[in-house]
């Protein structure tokens, strides 16, 4: 079977849950596209990973796999590697740009070498001896700063550290989830989304840009999944300007780091309209609240076309590539 016949014809296998600490989100983003995929007339079932995956992945006679996995494992490269050894096809950015796109010191430094602006800051290995006051010198920073894990999503680990009080308790939160905690400047100003939808042999589709306003101005855990607690605007009520400014920003990083299907990049933007790239998600959430649907509804996609849009992406690669990967 190949192109659209392996999707028609063949059992596509929804990878999700995971042992990453977004496991729960990843299993509500599972559960909400295999709902779709199946109102759209797929053959598709869910596959909650872990150890036994290679014998499920047999067992069900898994032609394609769309992956509904969020952070380490399943974002970051390891699962793409996996698939693409045993000849799966499978849904998003390949291993390359997986694996870069979850190390934030890693997206930045790529993305600075291509002129890119990113927030200025230091990595703090676990266990590195150095103190406050020469971590903020070296790296030109004043307070506020933002201190977060290196390779999580979901803003799980960070911290908005306000006064040098909050620093011992910041580090220490960020190296529980990675042996590197990044220290950035606190960007104030609004909190913007852009999300691409890659397509074959064409540019990417950027979709509006949404605006994320969260109690206190952190966008945190709570804030992203408890119903109620953000408000989002959509399209972002920016200037045209602006407007076209990040979505070519988001265009080019998509592009720098080799992304494929769909993805999310997430800017802060000053007063005084200057944006900076924070990160890009390979894998975006895609739960009743997340970004991505919300802002393909704005662009007149539906979540089930949004959904059979990614599911695409697995052919389109393997077309181009000539196999799996």
């Amino acid at each position: 079977m190949i192109g659209k016949a392996l999707l028609t014809q063949g059992r596509i296998g929804v990878l999700m849950g995971g042992q990453s600490s977004e496991r729960e989100v990843s299993l509500r983003t599972g559960a909400a596209v295999h709902r779709a995929l199946c109102r759209r007339g797929y053959d598709a079932v869910t596959i909650d990973v872990g150890s036994t995956l290679s014998r499920e992945l047999q067992d069900q006679k898994i032609a394609v796999a769309f992956l509904a996995l969020h952070g380490p494992g399943g974002e970051d490269g390891s699962i793409q590697g996996f698939l693409e050894t045993v000849g799966i096809p499978y849904t998003g950015s390949g291993v390359h740009a997986s694996a870069v796109g979850m190390h934030k010191v890693t997206t930045k430094t790529v993305l600075a070498a291509h002129g890119i602006p990113v927030p200025v800051g230091l990595v703090i290995k676990r266990g590195e001896r150095l103190s406050r006051a020469q971590a903020l010198r070296s790296a030109k920073l004043r307070w506020p700063v933002v201190v977060k894990p290196a390779s999580e999503g979901s803003t799980i680990g960070v911290t908005i550290v306000k006064k040098p009080a909050q620093w011992d308790e910041a580090l220490a939160l960020a190296h529980r989830y990675d042996r590197d905690a990044m220290v950035e400047a606190y960007i104030p100003g609004h909190e913007i989304t852009v999300s691409l939808l890659g397509r074959k042999d064409e540019v990417p589709l950027a979709l509006p840009a949404v605006e994320i306003v969260a109690p206190d101005g952190f966008y945190d855990f709570s804030a992203k999944y408890e119903k109620g607690k953000t408000r989002y605007v959509c399209p972002a009520p920016l200037p045209l300007a602006i407007t076209k400014h990040i979505r070519n920003l988001a265009l080019r990083t998509y592009d720098v780091l080799g992304c494929a299907g769909a993805a999310r990049v997430d800017f802060r933007i000053t007063p005084r309209g200057r944006p900076y790239v924070l990160e890009i998600n390979t894998v975006p959430g895609m739960t009743e609240t997340s970004l991505l649907p919300m802002a393909a509804a704005q662009a007149g996609i539906d979540y089930e076309e949004l959904t059979e849009r990614i599911l695409e992406s697995a052919i389109a690669r393997m077309s181009q590539t000539g196999h799996a990967a």
